[in-house]
Formats: C-alpha cells, sequence, structure tokens
C-alpha cells in the first residue's frame, strides 16, 4: 500500500523504516529535499511544486499526519479522496488545549483546572479562580516547552500575557506531582488495541531527555486506569492509529494531561524495545493489518534525546546494549537530532549504561 504522509521530519522517517518491511511504498509532503524523510520514499517538495500536497494525495492510497498542528481544513479535503488516519476529530480536538481539557472533563477523566483566557483581563479572573501557581500556555502549537509561562505571583499577570503575544491561551492550574509518566496505545481500523506500558519521563527546559520504560514501581492497578482514559479517549475520538496520552502521578492519583494524535517521542525506544515498535504499530493500523504485540523485549528500556550537539556517538557505539538513532539534521540548539535506545536485563545495567551516557544529558 502507498502511505502518503503531511510532513517528512523524522517521524515520518522512522515509519518509513517500520513500514518498508510489510510491503508498503511512502511519500512525503515538506518543503525541501533535505529533511529527514525526503530520502525515505517520494518526496513531494513545496520547493519543487506548490501543489505538493495535492500531488502526495494523487501518490497514496491511505494518508497520515506527523503533527497535530495540521491544518484540518486540509485534511478535511484530502479525506473528500484518500481516507486520512488518524480522524479529523482527532486531529481537530487535540491540536487545541481547551478543547483537549473539555474533553476529559466531558469523559470524567481528571486533569487540572483550566480556564480558557483571551486578554490580560480574562487572566486576572482566571487566576481568582485557579490560583497561584499556575501555567498560561498558548491554545495551539507550543511544543517542547514553548509558548508557556509559569506564574507564581500576582505581579506577574502583565508579563505573562504578554509573552502569549494575544493568542488564545489557556490557565492551567499548577499540579503538584510525584513524576511525569506517558501512555502510548494503538486503534486498529476494527477497534482492537494494543497498550505499551506507562513510561516515565524527565525533562530539563521543556525538552523530553530521558523515558524510561517501562516506568518503575507502577502498580498494576495503575496501568489499567490509563488504559481505561485511554481506551475511553480511542472510542470517543473513532482514532485509528496510535495515541499518546501524557499524565501526571500524583498523591491522588493520575492526572492527565495533553494528547498527542501521532506516535511520540517517549516511545522511541520501542524500537528495539518491544516486539512491535509504535511505528510499526501506526502503520499497520492506519493499512487495516492485524496489530502487534507490544510486549517489551527486555525488562529495562530507556531512551535519551541527542539534543542540540550530535556529541561522540562513538561512546554509543562502543555500548553493546546501545542503539543509536540519528535523523539526518543540522545541529541547532535545542533541536531533537537523535536518540540513543538501551535495552537492559535488569536495573543496575540499565543505570550503568545510562551512566557511560551522561554527556547527553543535560
Amino acid at each position: 500500500m502507498k502511505i502518503g504522509v503531511l510532513g517528512a521530519g523524522q517521524l515520518g522517517r522512522m515509519l518509513a523504516i517500520s513500514g518498508y518491511p510489510l510491503n508498503h511504498q511512502f511519500g512525503f509532503s515538506g518543503n525541501t529535499h533535505n529533511e529527514p524523510a525526503s530520502l525515505l520514499g517520494r518526496m513531494f517538495a513545496l520547493e519543487d511544486n506548490t501543489d505538493n500536497v495535492n500531488s502526495l494525495v494523487e501518490f497514496a492510497d491511505v494518508i497520515t499526519f506527523e503533527s497535530e498542528n495540521t491544518d484540518v481544513a486540509v485534511v478535511k479535503e484530502i479525506n473528500k479522496t484518500v481516507t486520512v488516519y488518524p480522524s479529523e476529530k482527532s486531529l481537530f480536538i487535540t491540536q487545541h488545549r481547551g478543547r483537549e481539557k473539555a474533553l476529559f472533563d466531558q469523559l470524567n477523566i481528571p486533569c487540572a483546572p483550566y480556564q480558557m483566557v483571551n486578554s490580560e483581563m480574562d487572566l486576572r479572573q482566571a487566576l481568582e479562580n485557579i490560583g497561584l501557581p499556575a501555567i498560561l500556555k498558548t491554545a495551539t502549537e507550543g511544543y517542547d516547552g514553548k509558548g508557556q509561562f509559569l506564574m507564581r505571583d500576582a505581579s506577574q499577570i502583565t508579563e505573562a500575557w504578554s509573552s502569549m503575544n494575544g493568542v488564545e491561551s489557556v490557565l492551567e492550574g499548577f499540579v503538584d506531582f510525584k513524576r511525569e509518566l506517558s501512555l502510548i496505545a494503538v486503534r486498529g481500523i476494527n477497534n482492537e488495541y494494543e497498550y505499551y506500558p506507562l513510561v516515565e519521563n524527565d525533562h530539563h527546559e521543556g525538552i523530553l531527555r530521558l523515558s524510561v520504560a517501562p516506568a518503575r514501581n507502577i502498580d498494576k492497578s495503575v496501568q489499567k486506569i490509563a488504559e481505561h482514559y485511554m481506551q475511553t479517549l480511542l472510542d470517543e475520538m473513532d482514532h485509528t492509529g496510535v495515541l499518546t496520552i501524557e499524565l501526571f502521578e500524583t498523591k491522588d492519583g493520575l492526572v492527565v494531561n495533553e494528547m498527542a494524535p501521532r506516535v511520540h517521542n517517549s516511545g522511541h525506544w520501542s524500537i528495539e524495545g518491544a516486539n512491535t515498535s509504535q511505528f510499526e504499530n501506526h502503520v499497520r493500523a492506519i493499512t487495516g493489518m492485524p496489530l502487534g504485540d507490544t510486549t517489551l523485549t527486555h525488562p529495562f528500556c530507556a531512551m535519551i534525546n541527542i539534543i542540540g550537539k550530535t556529541g561522540d556517538t562513538d561512546i554509543v557505539l562502543n555500548i553493546a546494549n546501545a542503539h543509536l538513532h540519528l535523523y539526518d539534521k543540522k545541529e541547532r540548539a535545542n533541536r531533537k537530532l537523535g536518540h540513543i535506545a538501551i535495552m537492559a536485563n535488569s536495573q543496575d545495567e540499565l543505570d550503568a549504561s545510562i551512566k557511560k551516557l551522561k554527556n547527553f544529558l543535560p
């Protein structure tokens, strides 16, 4: 089957790598021929053709997308000709934090208290309702800590609103959490489900730096609660493909933070660490193939992001249980250039391997 991907970044690159053994072909839409996925399939570049998206549609039997910031109107138009997975509804909801939280409320899924904000006056009123500390975020766009302002004092109101550049925003009550988790799952065309284990995530300056899978000391009941939230969301949005939810673990239980309607950075460990990676399962789902088993290949797994500078990758290549993935991207501050996956048979082995790779961590 010919799979078209809206976008040509590292996620599209890894989707193609996982999909070729299944006898699929790939095409990508992007700006230039120098994007991470450009050499892994037919590249429909804007620099060659201003109608590149339509050319991708003509190529493809099915379409998917890399980012929740994909234009819903474009997806709606494509759907008239070629099916796009995940659904328009998934995209519409997950690209707007207010709509996400409204859905969580509708489905009785715990999330932080919130209020939409469109002016400095709105922000003052929202603070009266939610209190401090709180986090002001743009309602759309924003990733890796961008478009966010942590408010600890009312004297920051003008500065916080100014940092939003006048766009619709959401004020969220600060969640006192023990750690950050994520859950990745996949839903097939015929309502089959597969779940990966909860993963523990460490961020630095808003950017994911380390994921550990499975998260340590997670009770089976907590995994089941997260899976219940996930299935409820998958079904409500009629979502086909991979969906990710980011959560906080608190003393009172799990609190859902946000969703991503796609393969996710915190699941890159699954390429070597699960019988079927998140990328392969997304490809299987959107092409109507049976979903793959998500059982771990090793009991202890981790993923380290390579950020800003590639560094000395020989260190990685000299570690027997480490796997290097570079994305063919030029170095730039805070840019995700690649990742390192680590597989281990014991906690001590995993910790020792992570220690050897400390230069890749902040």
